[in-house]
Formats: C-alpha cells, structure tokens, sequence
C-alpha cells in the first residue's frame, strides 16, 4: 500500500465507503427483529486505471453469531473468503451454499443475493469481500 496511508487516501476512501453504506444500507432492524446486523469494515478503494470508471474496493464483513443481511445487489463483481466461522450464501436462481475458512464465492453484477448469514447462532464468522465496482457507486443496494 506505498504511501497511502502517508497521503491519508486510505483514510478517504473508508469514509467515502462509511457514508456510501450508512447511505445504501437499509435501516437498522430492516430484515428482521432481532437479527444481529453484519458488521462492515473498509480496507481499501482502489482506482483501476486499465478499466475506466471501475475501482476495487476490499472490506470485512463480520456477522456476529445469528447475522444476517438483507436481500441486495452489489451491481459488482464481487469475490468472496471465509476467513473463519461459517456462512451461508445464495444468490436468485441458484442453491443456498455452506462456506467454512479457505472457501469463496462469487457474485455478479446482476445477481440477487437472496440469502447472506452466519450459519452458527453461537459462534462469529468473518469473511473478505472484494467488490469490482463502477467508481463512486455504492457498495451494497438494499433490494425491498
């Protein structure tokens, strides 16, 4: 990361994607009373200067044990890890998959995704999320 953290543009970027997904996301509660919210963290945003108008953006997601998120769209090409726990994912059209540490899943720009939860009520599970995104846009499209 040369010197992004010297000019400060890592700090810009996570408060670009703070506001885009305090904006984007739908209210606290939304999906479901009692259902813990995912907790998101931006690691980077970066400006991909051989595909115009795209960045890639890198975040966690944390779901404390019983999370789960709304029904969205990314709008992106969206790459995911586990990196610890297990989480539950499926997108319009396809089948509900288990994914535990070391798995990924994929998310196209024109998928629903329908189902995104911890599979353990008891236990966290965090994963890395890389998003290929058109710049500025937002991260996450709640879908009601």
């Amino acid at each position: 990361m040369r010197n992004i953290f010297k000019h400060g543009l890592l700090a810009s970027a996570a408060g670009v994607l703070v506001t885009t997904i305090a904006v984007a996301a739908p209210p606290h509660g939304s999906h479901g009373a009692g259902v813990p919210e995912p907790i998101v963290t931006p690691l980077m945003t970066k400006a991909l200067p051989d595909f115009p108008g795209k960045e890639a953006l890198m975040i966690t997601v944390d779901y404390p044990p019983g999370a789960a998120d709304p029904i969205h769209r990314h709008d992106a090409h969206a790459f995911v890890y586990v990196l610890e726990g297990s989480i539950v994912m499926q997108v319009e059209g396809e089948k509900e998959v288990t994914l535990t540490p070391g798995q990924t899943y994929y998310e196209g720009p024109n998928d629903l995704h329908t189902v995104g939860r911890n599979a353990s009520k008891t236990k966290p599970a965090k994963f890395v999320v890389v998003l290929i995104k058109e710049q500025g846009a937002p991260a996450l499209i709640p879908v009601q």
